[in-house]
């Protein structure tokens, strides 16, 4: 496997096979409270950072219904999930093995539904907040900068 270098713009992949990377996909669930975009974020498991649903690809799925399928998951939230990514962010997944370098890919969810009870209610925290709240708040500057894009909210429209 080739170096992995981690730094505060992101990360940098060096020397990197094709299968050295692998893929994820995100949803950005979203609605409009009164004239603002809202966003909202989980808690991590391991590390209770705020992040954004998100897993690995799944068979016989395409990437943006997986996606829908993490927000169901994790946050509890059901809604329209757009064919097209907002953005991409990479980070680095710690394995029991070592350090896997990840490329997420990020889908806009209209939110339209928001369950009571979801699968990984006991395990996680949910909170809604602006877009401007959200890039401070996510640890992840390459999430933090597609959240605080000034063109994000013509997107989610």
């Amino acid at each position: 496997m080739g170096q992995i270098v981690s730094h505060g713009g992101g990360t940098r992949l060096s020397d990197l096979g094709k299968r050295d990377m692998r893929a994820q996909f995100a949803a950005l669930c979203w609605r409009q409270r009164d004239d603002k975009i809202e966003v909202l974020l989980i808690t991590s498991r391991d590390s209770g950072r705020w992040v954004i649903p998100k897993g690995w690809p799944m068979q016989g799925k395409a990437p943006q219904q997986a996606a829908g399928i993490e927000a169901l998951e994790e946050a509890g939230v059901r809604g329209i999930v757009s064919e097209r990514a907002v953005g991409v962010f990479t980070y680095l997944k710690e394995m029991a093995d070592g350090v896997l370098p990840v490329l997420v890919a990020v889908f806009p969810l209209a939110v339209s539904k928001v369950l009571g009870d979801w699968p990984e209610k006991g395990e996680r925290t949910r909170q809604w907040m602006t877009l401007k709240k959200a890039a401070r708040t996510v640890s992840d500057p390459e999430l933090a900068r597609i959240l605080s894009d000034p063109t994000l909210p013509k997107l989610l429209r």
